[in-house]
């Protein structure tokens, strides 16, 4: 007898009823540029169909979101002024803040995720408070505590720390608890990679170091274990999710890690990744929404039950399309 594994894939029906993995919106989370101004809607010019808004032109776009059943969004700050502190970062009156506030007064449904770093906002480009050109990371921590408060009193519904900062899990736990804000969950960037993925999220915000690296704090793309041990530390620390970034060439990474934790796993498919497919695409060399889908899939797949991605709204409007 031959064994015919082609049967479960003879036809729709039963590949459907078969499936392993699929996409939804519930697993999205769409980021967004939000900068000082008003009728501001600057195209990034290295990361197709995605914009730097004003918070009047942002409010258009997330209507527009809304209508498509997006439901989560992650929001990046552009201040006007940068300081060695990212002060911007923690100012109640902050970009991030004010965002917050006008977006909860029109859609209070919106499920707003925040970013808790400092290269969008420091003048220097680094993740951190500098002491002599090195990161001082327990000032660090201090200064994310006040960055993480001021945005949750602002309205954020989730906190997600991207610094690479050792303890800032726990710091960031510690002054949401003691300010009665128990039931905010943090989602941490536990595996963030010292990555060349991210060139176009740098232009966007304008964040690209102004001297040297970040090689100093974010992970050597060569280690995997490590990624677990930061993952468990995090965990350990209160984190509520866990990240790696980037996503698509740390599938591995994603994948190993599912199976050493027992709490929510996202992954964030960054900038260079969605704009490499984009530019392959606009230049005829793939179908970019059949590579689009099979990249999701491949997070989802690979462990992922959270991704973060550019996609997000390409993704929703062909679903509402084909509904």
């Amino acid at each position: 007898m031959i064994i015919r594994p082609s049967r479960l894939r003879h036809n729709l029906h039963i590949r459907t009823l078969t499936k392993e993995n699929d996409i939804s919106l519930n697993d999205l989370v769409y980021p967004l540029f939000v900068i000082d101004g008003k009728n501001i809607k600057n195209p990034i010019e290295s990361m197709p169909n995605v914009y730097q808004f004003s918070i009047d032109k942002l409010l258009f776009e997330i209507d527009e979101l809304i209508d498509l059943n997006i439901k989560n969004i992650l929001l990046f700050g552009i201040p006007n002024k940068k300081d060695d502190l990212g002060s911007d970062s923690f100012n109640k009156n902050g970009i991030v803040q004010k965002t917050i506030i006008e977006i909860k007064k029109r859609f209070p449904e919106l499920y707003i995720m925040t970013d808790v770093c400092f290269c969008e906002y420091t003048s220097h480009g680094h993740c951190g408070i500098l002491k002599n050109d090195h990161i001082d990371n327990d000032l660090t921590l201090k200064y994310l505590q006040k960055q993480a408060l001021s945005q949750v009193q602002a309205g954020s519904d989730l906190i997600a720390p991207s610094s690479m900062t050792d303890g800032m899990v726990k710091s960031i736990r510690n002054i949401l608890d003691k300010n009665n804000y128990i039931n905010i969950p943090i989602m941490s960037y536990s595996a963030k990679y010292a990555s060349s993925f991210y060139g176009p999220f740098r232009d966007a915000v304008k964040s690209a170091p102004k001297f040297g690296d970040r090689k100093m704090y974010q992970m050597d793309p060569s280690n995997s274990r490590e990624a677990i041990k930061e993952v468990l530390i995090d965990i350990g620390e209160g984190a509520d999710i866990v990240m790696v970034k980037p996503a698509l060439s740390y599938l591995d990474v994603i994948c190993k890690i599912k199976d050493q934790i027992n709490i929510p796993l996202s992954s964030f498919n960054v900038s260079g990744e969605y704009s490499m497919i984009k530019a392959a695409a606009m230049n005829g060399w793939i179908n970019e929404d059949l590579v689009r889908d099979e990249l999701l899939l491949s997070l989802k797949r690979a462990g992922s039950d959270i991704i973060i991605s550019y996609f997000t709204k390409d993704f929703a409007k062909k679903k509402k399309n084909n509904d």
